[in-house]
């Protein structure tokens, strides 16, 4: 059984940086893609960044060069690293791995999900 566990969320004034960490255990084989979804209050989930097992990456519009994701496949986590915070992405942020061919953002085919942790920019 597939588990993921995030850490690294908190609370940060605009501008500043956080790194959220994805541990991963009990695979076997490397998912087809791995990533990072958000979901604000009142909101729907969004893709926020994916790497697939051939190493393409994607991210959404509003991140693009300001968020990084990579994966350490030695340590089997994966990595949100993100700078230039604004207090629009404040959020729950999951990771989430699926074996499934699925669009990278696309929640509903994601197989398995971390807990989240809370990311909170004030401005």
């Amino acid at each position: 059984q597939v588990q993921l566990v995030e850490s690294g969320g908190g609370s940060v004034q605009a501008g500043g940086s956080l790194r959220l960490s994805c541990a991963v255990f009990g695979y076997t084989y490397s998912p087809y893609c791995m990533g990072w979804f958000r979901q604000a209050l009142g909101k729907e989930r969004e893709g926020v960044a994916g790497i697939n097992m051939n190493g393409g990456i994607n991210y959404v519009d509003s991140v693009k060069g300001r968020f990084t994701i990579s994966k350490d496949n030695a340590k089997n986590t994966l990595y949100l690293q993100m700078n230039s915070l604004k207090p629009e992405d404040t959020a729950m942020y999951y990771c989430a791995a699926t074996y499934q061919r699925t669009a990278w953002g696309d929640h509903y085919g994601y197989n398995y999900w971390g807990q989240g942790t809370q990311v909170t920019v004030v401005s």
